[in-house]
């Protein structure tokens, strides 16, 4: 078996910082421990995250075109479409045509599927509640505020 040496340590100017001071790993490893709670009312409610965020959306906006879901739901185009089409076989999101320019669409919730949002607000105000005790107010909002800084590069 042919071991190979380790190497010699990078400058430091070369160096990766420590994965506890890495950004974008610190972002996943703090979604993941703030999903845990909400994962299980997803799982409850039947939703996949992404079809949740979808419906959150729609909940919070109303009637929207494909481009501006994407972006609220933080979602790219091709996996916005799946997501639709799934949605749409479960008749909690609906098309209709766009007024001005036929080439478009508009999607709503249905009121089956505002009532996944509805039928979880509870919860998901718990689990939002719970996450603000343990935090602390000032905390979360100024990582709230941060965070929106930092989307805005």
């Amino acid at each position: 078996m042919d071991r190979q040496t380790p190497a010699a340590p990078a400058p430091d100017a070369e160096r990766l910082p420590r994965t506890s001071r890495s950004v974008p790993i610190a972002l996943l490893r703090a979604r993941e421990n703030v999903m845990v709670p909400i994962r299980k009312m997803l799982l409850a409610a039947g939703v996949t995250e992404q079809q949740w965020r979808v419906l959150r959306v729609l909940h919070e906006n109303g009637v929207m075109e494909p481009q501006d879901l994407a972006r609220g739901a933080c979602l790219i185009m091709p996996s916005l479409t799946r997501i639709v089409q799934g949605l749409e076989r479960r008749a909690l999101v609906a098309r209709s045509p766009h007024p001005s320019d036929g080439r478009k669409f508009l999607l709503r919730a249905t009121p089956a599927g505002l009532a996944v949002i509805d039928d979880n607000i509870a919860e998901s105000n718990r689990i939002a509640a719970d996450l603000e005790r343990r935090f602390g107010v000032e905390k979360l909002n100024d990582l709230l505020d941060l965070l929106g800084e930092l989307s805005e590069l």
